[in-house]
């Protein structure tokens, strides 16, 4: 038991003091959206970067501002770069982001299965995730193209590497979490072991197997310059590298905002989709 004294007791933060005085209605007042909060700070963000370099504290070749560099993604839709256009290299890196997805998928929910259902699976493949989660891709991408070559398998495995522990941990994860008595009522009714792994284990560790896509989908994102670096004609990374190499700040930071945006993109979808897939989990 723990004693506190009233200055003590009055220093806690009441976030609803003022509204709950003795003698006095409480005030309601309506928060600010969330959203609006948001783009304040982008709004916010934005205008000093334009305070600054219109006050030149930075020079153009470091930080362009913010009318040059919509300008350069007007021209990147329009003319392009590097011999291809701004949507040309968005679906080139977009195809090997969700190809690296699918393929993490495909391995990552099996394995997170294995992991949580099995001590024998858990013994076998923890060592392997554990030795995966801590590399950065830049690590074992030349071992990557001694192996895979340098066409697109290569990239695709990079990002599906990167994206595969997070995937099998939440999965992993998810599967611990469901409760004993849903799998003990499945048993009870006569289910096998495959009815309660596709019809129990499985819905249950969705919302976390969701949750690890999400992450895995940033590591893709973070990866994909690194992987686009191999023998790339085409690809968002491919694009950046590229104007870094000349010193084409704006063409730079476009790319950066446009990866950003397809991201937040990606963001929306994924939680449309758990919304549908696994209301339950998004009802709060």
């Amino acid at each position: 038991m723990t004693l506190t004294t009233d200055q003590e007791e009055s220093c806690r933060y009441n976030p609803d003091a003022n509204a709950t005085e003795p003698g006095r209605a409480p005030i309601r007042t309506r928060p600010v959206p969330i959203f609006l909060i948001s783009l304040l700070t982008v709004v916010g963000l934005v205008g000093s970067w334009a305070a600054a370099t219109s006050a030149e504290l930075v020079s153009p070749v470091f930080l362009p501002s913010p009318a040059v560099v919509a300008v350069s993604l007007w021209n990147l839709v329009s003319v392009g770069f590097v011999d291809s256009t701004l949507l040309e290299h968005v679906l080139a890196s977009l195809g090997r982001v969700l190809g690296g997805l699918a393929v993490s998928v495909v391995i990552g929910v099996p394995a997170g299965l294995a992991i949580g259902t099995s001590r024998v699976g858990r013994g076998i493949l923890d060592p392997i995730v554990e030795f995966l989660r801590p590399l950065p891709p830049l690590a074992y991408l030349p071992l990557i193209i001694i192996w895979v070559g340098i066409g697109e398998a290569s990239k695709v495995t990079v990002i599906a590497l990167s994206m595969l522990p997070s995937i099998i941990i939440s999965t992993a994860s998810g599967v611990r979490c469901v409760p004993k008595d849903h799998i003990n009522a499945a048993r009870a009714f006569g289910a096998t072991k495959r009815q309660v792994t596709l019809h129990v284990i499985l819905p249950s560790a969705l919302p976390s197997i969701l949750t690890g896509t999400k992450i895995a989908l940033g590591a893709g994102w973070s990866t994909l310059v690194a992987a686009e670096l191999v023998a790339a004609t085409r690809g968002l990374g491919f694009m950046i590298q590229s104007a870094a190499q000349f010193l084409v700040t704006d063409v730079v930071i476009a790319g950066i905002a446009v990866i950003a945006l397809i991201a937040i993109l990606l963001e929306i979808a994924a939680r449309a989709l758990e919304r549908w897939l696994a209301p339950w989990a998004s009802a709060n």
